[in-house]
């Protein structure tokens, strides 16, 4: 099969087309003729190499996070799919390519209102916001959050989870996003390029950080005590969050299918963006 590959870090220079053998599923994979993948900013930092060390690398390697297509073989013990599914599936490299193989728990049935190219670019925000908003933020009904970001992929996706697990929500957008945000269902909307969010915002029970930067050393400010700060841009200060008496951690995502089947039921379809990490 043809497949985009790279042996060493750096700028897109580093990226060719090569020949490359077809995978052959184990036990417990499918094998995915790729109908549509992603280009992802993770795609960028991972091949730069400014994340080596949470992600360091084999090569050769065929980068791509995200994949939807069509089984085409089963291993023999996979049992919940079945040749013939249309699957999405999000995975740490191996995507840009005309077949992957993946565990069989990565991958959950595409829904009959979306087509591939919209799986495939809601696969990331979809295990993304359940891992910040239901994992590891274990947000509840009446709990208040900030989403710094609320007009991104990602972002986007988180608003419309937190407000069917009961939260109110309140996020950061600029120009089209503030509608588009409070279309997708935010209480609350601030302009960060006019106003100033840590005088709009007080007491939140959880900080999203898709910004990073001052964005999110402001961001402790705004969340109660006892609260939490969950960031997926970079690591949050130990110090600030001893000072603000909450919890701050830097968070990454783990495939699974779990996530995807939530994220269909509570999240609308996004045609209107492009994948954002």
């Amino acid at each position: 099969m043809i497949a985009i590959e790279y042996t060493a870090y750096g700028n897109s220079d580093v990226i060719h087309l090569k020949q490359v053998d077809k995978p052959q599923p184990k036990e417990n994979q499918i094998l995915i003729k790729v109908a549509a993948t992603t280009v992802n900013p993770m795609d960028m930092k991972i091949r730069s190499g400014v994340m080596e060390k949470q992600i360091p690398l084999t090569f050769p390697f065929i980068p791509g996070l995200d994949v939807a297509g069509i089984i085409e073989e089963v291993g023999a013990n996979v049992s919940r799919l079945k040749k013939g599914d249309q699957v999405f599936a999000t995975t740490l490299g191996g995507t840009y390519a005309e077949y992957i193989a993946l565990n069989e728990d990565q991958a959950a049935l595409i829904p009959k209102n979306t087509n591939t190219t919209e799986a495939a670019a809601l696969a990331i925000p979809l295990v993304t916001a359940y891992t910040f908003l239901v994992e590891s933020g274990q947000l509840k009904t009446g709990q208040k959050i900030l989403i710094q970001g609320a007009a991104g992929a990602v972002g986007g996706i988180m608003v419309q989870m937190a407000k069917t697990l009961g939260a109110y929500v309140i996020g950061t957008a600029s120009g089209k996003g503030i509608e588009l945000a409070k279309s997708l269902g935010a209480d609350e909307v601030i302009d960060y390029k006019t106003q100033d969010f840590t005088e709009l915002v007080k007491d939140v029970d959880l900080v999203v950080d898709l910004a990073g930067g001052d964005t999110q050393i402001k961001s402790f400010k705004v969340i109660k005590q006892g609260g939490l700060l969950l960031s997926g841009v970079m690591p949050p200060s130990e110090e600030l969050a001893k000072q603000y008496h909450v919890t701050a951690k830097f968070i990454s995502s783990t495939p699974s299918y779990h996530k995807l089947e939530f994220g269909k039921k509570t999240g609308r379809r996004r045609k209107d963006q492009n994948t954002d990490c």
